[in-house]
């Protein structure tokens, strides 16, 4: 089946590369307006070149409120409203365990991976979805669902979104469906320490499907979510991991 999104308008945050440049790329080929944005003005004019179509960008920071607002409302000026919301910028500035971690990146976590994501589904339904209803994704991540010695911040702030995720689909119904991926370990620059050499090479090994994920793996999902072919689906979170988590091998 061939999912088409003809005439509705996406946000995808952190849209200038990794998993938001492949959601955004696959929205705009799916004839989609989107609206790619991130902190640095360079990289989203090359991400926008690349993604082509009708696709425009604005620089802001993701877990800034003005930014939220600023870049919803130029989304509707230029298209005419916000049909999908991708709540994909993340930051993981710290690494170690829980009880170890300064406030400050403790703060920064979860400014960026927790509260943001609710500012913009505050923006994007004020500003066009409470009137025209749409379709809300959130980018979780698998880790959200166990423990960690090194992601232990990280892993908290997107347990937490997981909920955020049942929450808001909740009070957003029947208006706006609300749902999430949780990624398990996908190649892309942000998460390299991970998977690059040797380590991710073990790390393939251990998934049933024998292989990492690849950006693509995520805006295929992306895509079913954000369209009417998954009309009757909300509150739910996707989990996109090669098997690893049903994996009763891995101990």
């Amino acid at each position: 089946m061939e999912i088409r999104l003809d005439g509705k308008t996406a946000i995808v945050t952190g849209g200038s590369r990794g998993i938001g440049k492949a959601i955004a790329t696959a929205f705009s080929n799916a004839g989609a307006n989107v609206m790619i944005t991130s902190r640095k003005a360079e990289q989203l004019e090359e991400a926008a070149g690349e993604i082509g179509g009708a696709c425009v960008w604005m620089p802001g920071n993701v877990g800034e409120p003005e930014s939220a607002e600023a870049v919803v409302a130029s989304t509707v000026e230029q298209f005419g409203g916000v049909d999908i919301l991708v709540n994909n910028a993340a930051t993981n500035p710290y690494v170690g365990p829980m009880i170890e971690a300064d406030l400050g990146r403790w703060n920064k976590t979860i400014q960026v991976n927790l509260t943001a994501p609710v500012l913009w589904a505050q923006a994007a339904w004020n500003a066009s979805m409470k009137e025209n209803g749409g379709a809300i994704l959130n980018v979780a991540s698998v880790g959200g669902l166990g423990t960690s010695a090194e992601l232990a911040v990280y892993n908290m702030t997107k347990s937490a979104l997981i909920h955020t995720t049942k929450q808001l689909a909740a009070e957003l119904a029947p208006r706006v469906r609300v749902n999430a991926v949780a990624p398990g370990l996908i190649k892309t620059d942000f998460a390299r320490l991970l998977w690059e050499g040797e380590r991710g090479e073990q790390a393939a090994k251990a998934y049933p499907l024998k292989r990492l994920g690849e950006v693509e793996d995520i805006s295929n999902a992306a895509m079913y979510l954000c369209s009417e072919a998954s009309g009757w689906v909300t509150g739910q979170t996707i989990v996109l991991d090669g098997g690893a988590t049903s994996n009763y091998m891995s101990g």
